[in-house]
């Protein structure tokens, strides 16, 4: 079969909670640990990536952000860790919008604290997700936008309404955090925050194109509303990615990972996570037909690196991602 697209440094990931048995929010993650992650990603064709922090008590913050901004400067990682996406912890405390978050460590905006994890990760932090109805939100966007000008602020966790959402936009909002999850899962059919961040063509989506969180017919939608520019596939991987079957303990809670690869809190139907690296996603996406290889390129790799304003020849050239037919794979 004709190869019909090839991407050298592979696909880029700027969602990453963990992967087989690492979990970057746990107490404890190591410099091995980042090590083994980051090979088994290189292996499965994720050639950069951001390390996801999600919302956490104050003691894992100051651990884990040094020790991530170190494993940035590590010779081995070189060009792997492209910055911390901190997801949370000001976002919605509502169940439903706050996801597998725990409730006890989401926060208020505070910039004094967003400046104070800036400092623990020595700059590093690349992506902010906030949820912009909270008090005190639009001033931390501005806050952001004003001082940390690298950083990249989005939207997730949220029950934002349309006039939230613009206001966010206008504060310096630029992407939407796995649009269509981090969400209750019964929501007004016209007034909900879904509609205004696809309208919104200054807002990047992220999706999560694992065959789990979001059904095809969204994953079609956003595409042809904010076209193929303005989507970044991201995996959401979890700790529990690349692991079998089971029962695991993750983020906090017992999860269930279920043979059809599905991650779900075990108390609830709220899904806890991806256990699908970049790869898989972009098969999934891949086989649902309607996206040409530039386009794919696009969703799986430049998309993101403009996002975060990285050029492509300052990364490793390895891996090699080929695309034939509708499968991905590693050369």
């Amino acid at each position: 079969m004709k190869t019909t697209l090839e991407l050298k440094g592979g696909l880029v990931d700027l969602q990453v909670n963990g992967y087989l048995g690492v979990e970057f929010s746990s107490p404890k993650l190591t410099m091995d640990g980042i090590r083994t992650l980051t090979k088994a990603l290189v292996e499965r064709g994720t050639g950069a990536y951001c390390p996801t922090v999600i919302t956490s008590p104050e003691e894992i913050y100051r651990r884990n952000l040094p020790l991530i901004a170190s494993a940035m400067r590590d010779p081995e990682l070189k060009g792997r860790l492209l910055g911390i996406h901190l997801e949370g912890p000001f976002i919605s405390p509502e169940d439903g919008a706050r996801g597998a978050h725990s409730r006890e460590y989401v926060r208020r905006p505070d910039p004094d604290f967003l400046d104070e994890l800036q400092r623990l990760a020595d700059g590093n932090v690349v992506l902010l997700t906030l949820a912009p109805e909270i008090p005190g939100a639009l001033d931390l966007i501005r806050h952001a936008a004003r001082r940390w000008p690298g950083m990249a602020l989005g939207i997730g966790h949220s029950l934002a309404g349309s006039r939230e959402i613009a206001a966010a936009v206008e504060a310096g909002a630029r992407f939407s955090t796995h649009l269509g999850n981090g969400i209750p899962s019964s929501i007004n059919r016209h007034l909900n925050p879904i509609w205004p961040q696809l309208a919104d063509e200054r807002l990047s989506a992220f999706l999560i194109t694992d065959g789990h969180h979001i059904p095809a017919d969204f994953i079609k939608v956003a595409f042809r509303a904010k076209g193929a520019s303005g989507c970044v596939v991201t995996s959401d991987s979890s700790d529990i990615g690349g692991m079998p079957p089971g029962e695991y303990f993750s983020l906090g809670k017992k999860v269930v990972l279920e043979p059809s690869g599905k991650l779900r809190c075990a108390d609830s139907e709220y899904l806890a996570g991806s256990s699908a690296c970049m790869i898989q996603c972009m098969d999934h996406l891949a086989s649902l037909g309607f996206l040409r290889p530039g386009e794919l390129a696009m969703a799986g790799r430049f998309n993101a690196l403009s996002l975060l304003d990285v050029r492509s020849a300052r990364l490793p050239k390895t891996p090699v991602v080929r695309l034939k037919g509708s499968a991905f794979s590693v050369v």
